[in-house]
């Protein structure tokens, strides 16, 4: 009998799917990383609202962003290409080449160039819905292509506050800086102002079948938040206890190992309050049972450089960096009538996997020769097995402003092998029970690591993957004194900077970032 009733409710499920274009809500979150979250392991910051979205779905613990900086990851969920493939390898505005040298890195390799905006010819996740009936709906950042290359010029009907910029320019306090998005009263908050304009949209177009992509700035720097949310998470620290140290050096940078920023926490719980904004127009609607819902990062959280917001540990790395810590997200689809309420997978998947996924449960044709490199995991989401054994790659030949090295990897049955284009050495770590990347086992199977490399470099050639050249300036003197300069000048610093925000008196400016700005 409870077989019989369970065939049922799945026929129900299937006619329902059949006989309505589902609803697409898909939350992008910037440089979030995977332990940022109460329900990823985070026991500090706060994050109910998601949480409760990723125990209603289900939780990939092996999902992937396409690259460990933005621009590029987002261009592989538009187009469901890897890196290498669409050509977008580095955030864009990032210098390459012999401009490289301006930024006094002293670094032993000129970066690759790169494609700088959203290719025309690729046919975006956008278009492909749009053009299968779907209204569809952009809010929050792009950095995708300035004028001519924005959200309207890649299949979006309406688009709030996407332009080429990849930090919210003016802060997230009204009055900001947004040609696409208008200040309406100061002290405004950017994320949540998004929230609720998705959240109209939702109401508005509750009886058209739409693709709303919501794409906060959050929780990118600057990092800003509100008194009253930095004072709940310094007493929350004081309460947990305060080290004296909070950072250790990774190769070139320090890098944060504990997770007590209160600014940056203040920053993240918004962003779940947000989130709570969105799911509530979807119940408020009655639109609850016929929308997927998408939540995912772009790449790790910022450990190092920048604003050092956050620690990724157990993960090593982080924005940036090659390892688990930049490349690692929350990977969480609701797909409400299937009811796999609290499923959890450790099958590996990436963010060009969103693209065929949602084109398969939107009931519109799959187009492999667009989404290249993704595949469909309806399979899976309805508790299915997929038969799928297929290599994952990554391509990034530049430096990333938090210490990475330019490299390529794959990854394939467990096993991740990087290829450092420096001095083209190599390291070969088993996945996941390494997942802090701590133990390069190259050594002891080099076959393994054989096989992988010639694979990786056989995909690179076949792909027209760009790459690093040598510097034939580059000074060894200089690149030594700037990491003896970060050991015994930025270290420190940074260090102190991070007592100072826990400290009781701290007050960033008098209005709090403009937060306590408003119009009478």
């Amino acid at each position: 009998m409870v077989l019989w009733l369970l065939g049922c409710e799945n026929n129900k499920a299937e006619v329902f799917n059949q006989k309505n274009k589902p609803n697409i809500l898909f939350i992008l979150v910037d440089d979030l990383g995977y332990h940022d979250l109460g329900v990823t392991g985070s026991t500090f910051y706060e994050t109910p609202n998601v949480d409760k979205l990723a125990n209603e779905g289900m939780m990939f613990t092996n999902g992937y962003a396409a690259s460990r900086v933005c621009s590029p990851s987002r261009a592989s969920i538009m187009t469901g290409k890897f890196t290498a493939r669409h050509g977008i390898t580095d955030w864009i505005g990032a210098k390459s080449g012999m401009e490289w040298r301006t930024t006094k890195h002293h670094d032993k390799l000129l970066p690759a160039d790169y494609v700088q905006s959203l290719p025309h010819e690729d046919i975006t996740i956008a278009e492909a819905l749009k053009n299968n009936g779907y209204k569809t709906f952009f809010a929050g950042k792009w950095h995708l292509g300035g004028k001519g290359s924005y959200p309207e010029n890649h299949g979006f009907d309406i688009n709030l506050a996407g332009t080429e910029a990849g930090s919210p320019k003016g802060g997230y306090f009204a009055p900001w800086q947004n040609p696409k998005l208008k200040n309406k009263q100061n002290g405004e908050n950017l994320t949540l102002r998004l929230a609720n304009e998705t959240a109209e949209f939702i109401s508005k177009h509750r009886d058209t079948a739409f693709f709303a992509f919501l794409s906060f700035y959050a929780v990118h720097a600057p990092i800003q938040t509100t008194e009253k949310k930095w004072r709940k998470y310094r007493d929350k620290a004081d309460s947990l206890g305060i080290t004296d140290s909070g950072y250790k050096m990774e190769r070139v940078l320090p890098i944060r190992q504990v997770q007590d920023n209160p600014i940056y926490a203040g920053l993240v719980e918004t962003m779940d309050d947000a989130v709570g904004i969105v799911l509530k127009a979807l119940k408020d609607n009655g639109l609850e049972e016929n929308t997927i819902v998408v939540f995912t990062s772009d790449n790790g959280g910022v450990a190092s450089g920048d604003h050092y917001a956050t620690s990724n540990l157990p993960l090593r790395g982080g924005k940036g960096y090659q390892w688990e810590g930049g490349i690692r997200e929350p990977y969480f689809i609701k797909v409400p009538w299937l009811k796999n309420t609290g499923v959890t997978t450790e099958f590996p998947v990436i963010n060009t996997d969103f693209y065929p996924t949602l084109l398969d449960f939107a009931n519109v044709p799959l187009n492999p020769k667009q989404h290249k490199d993704g595949i469909s995991l309806k399979p899976l989401l309805e508790g299915m097995p997929l038969e799928v054994n297929r290599p994952l790659y990554w391509h990034y030949p530049h430096y990333g402003n938090q210490g990475g090295e330019p490299a390529s990897m794959i990854q394939q049955e467990g096993w991740k092998l990087i290829h450092y284009w420096e001095d083209n050495h190599k390291e070969l770590y088993k996945l996941p029970s390494q997942e802090n990347d701590d133990l390069n086992v190259i050594v002891q199977y080099p076959e393994i690591a054989k096989t992988l490399n010639d694979n990786l470099m056989s995909w690179l050639k076949n792909v027209g993957a760009k790459f690093p050249v040598e510097d034939t300036k580059y000074n060894k003197s200089k690149a030594e004194a700037r990491y003896l300069n970060t050991v015994n000048n930025k270290w420190p610093l940074i260090e102190k900077k991070r007592l100072e925000v826990l400290s009781k008196d701290f007050k960033p400016n008098e209005n709090w970032w403009k937060s306590k700005v408003t119009v009478d």
